[in-house]
């Protein structure tokens, strides 16, 4: 019952805090993401938003050339597992490779699924990087950028060891 008397007292001061802020107009790439929170109610759905984990990664927008991760943004290709964010080589489809990957032959625990973000468009995977993946005891998904980084995102609000390897969303084959 407590949750629900906070969510209660919390829903006048959401309110007004959206109506004193102006709508900001962005391209239609520059989207950020909605909350992919699933809830039954406004007020079940208020205090999840609440109880998000401060060390978790979430991607809040993305761009042609990079994205925004936890309010930082950060240029080029991103490789993240779990909650670890770091800066990836490859700059377009083709270089990505067994090698560019290779971190996971010793990352522990090994995730589950490893999402990789194409670019613009979904791209057929070598069979060569599929053997690898698999190899690894991950599973593959291969997604336009855009829709990895909110399956990322579902994902990991989930509690599921995931990986992401992300290409820019300007990256076109």
């Amino acid at each position: 019952m407590a949750g629900r008397e906070r969510a209660v007292a919390t829903l006048p001061k959401l309110i007004r805090s959206l109506r004193n802020q102006p709508p900001k107009p962005k391209a239609a790439y520059e989207q950020q993401l909605p909350s992919l929170r699933r809830a039954f109610s406004l007020y079940d759905q208020i205090n999840l938003i609440d109880n998000v984990p401060d060390d978790q990664l979430r991607f809040q927008r993305y761009t042609d050339t990079g994205f925004t991760v936890n309010g930082v943004d950060y240029e080029g290709s991103l490789l993240c597992v779990g909650n670890f964010l770091m800066s990836w080589a490859p700059k377009k489809y083709s270089e990505i490779t067994p090698d560019s990957l290779s971190i996971f032959k010793i990352v522990r625990p090994i995730p589950e699924i490893l999402i990789l973000g194409c670019g613009r468009n979904i791209e057929p995977v070598d069979p060569e990087l599929r053997r690898f993946i698999r190899s690894t005891g991950m599973k593959l998904e291969a997604l336009d950028s855009r829709n990895a980084v909110s399956t990322y995102n579902i994902l990991n609000e989930e509690g599921r060891i995931v990986a992401a390897a992300l290409l820019p969303y300007g990256v076109s084959s």
